[in-house]
């Protein structure tokens, strides 16, 4: 994928639920285009002074979401990004729409069974709701799916070795 005047695309993004492997594959997929890579998350932590489970203590999930659509806003402006989004980034549709006029955006899709696997409870990942953790990632993903796919250019099986679904990024991005 290249933009209309024939360059490469400035920033790639990638999307998905928590545990789809955005910062794993965003890392893999930098290095191999020789691209910096950037995570909304940490930047989120450096920017706040907290930790993302401390800024939900603090903070209301709204609050959170506005800080997030402000930090990846300025991560947008870089170039050669690759940038892993946290998973409710395409919640707000002004962060969709910024992310698709900045470049391609991949979605890296898991089923919440393989998601659930991945993160379990991870204490750095704050709940979102009262329900058990398997029952949340199944409910937060039936939630988001809808905006992971209106926000993406290209859908990959995150449930795929990671190298394969760099192989698969690359290649659609060809």
């Amino acid at each position: 994928m290249t933009d209309s005047n024939g360059d490469r695309p400035s920033v790639v993004s990638l999307v998905g639920a928590r545990g789809s492997g955005k910062s794993t594959i965003g890392r893999m997929v930098a290095e191999e285009l020789g691209r910096n890579f950037a995570d909304a998350d940490e930047e989120i932590v450096r920017v706040s002074g907290r930790s993302i489970p401390e800024f939900f203590e603090t903070h209301c999930e709204v609050a959170f979401r506005l800080l997030e659509a402000e930090v990846i806003k300025a991560l947008l402006e870089r170039d050669d990004l690759v940038l892993a989004t946290g998973g409710g980034a395409v919640l707000m549709e002004e962060t969709r729409q910024r992310l698709a006029a900045a470049g391609p955006v991949i979605y890296l899709q898991a089923d919440a069974a393989t998601l659930h696997a991945r993160v379990g409870s991870d204490p750095n990942r704050p709940p979102l709701t009262d329900l058990p953790a398997a029952e949340e990632m199944a409910a937060v993903l039936n939630a988001r799916e809808a905006f992971y796919r209106d926000a993406s250019t290209v859908v990959v099986d995150a449930t795929l070795p990671p190298a394969e679904v760099v192989r698969i990024v690359r290649s659609a991005l060809s």
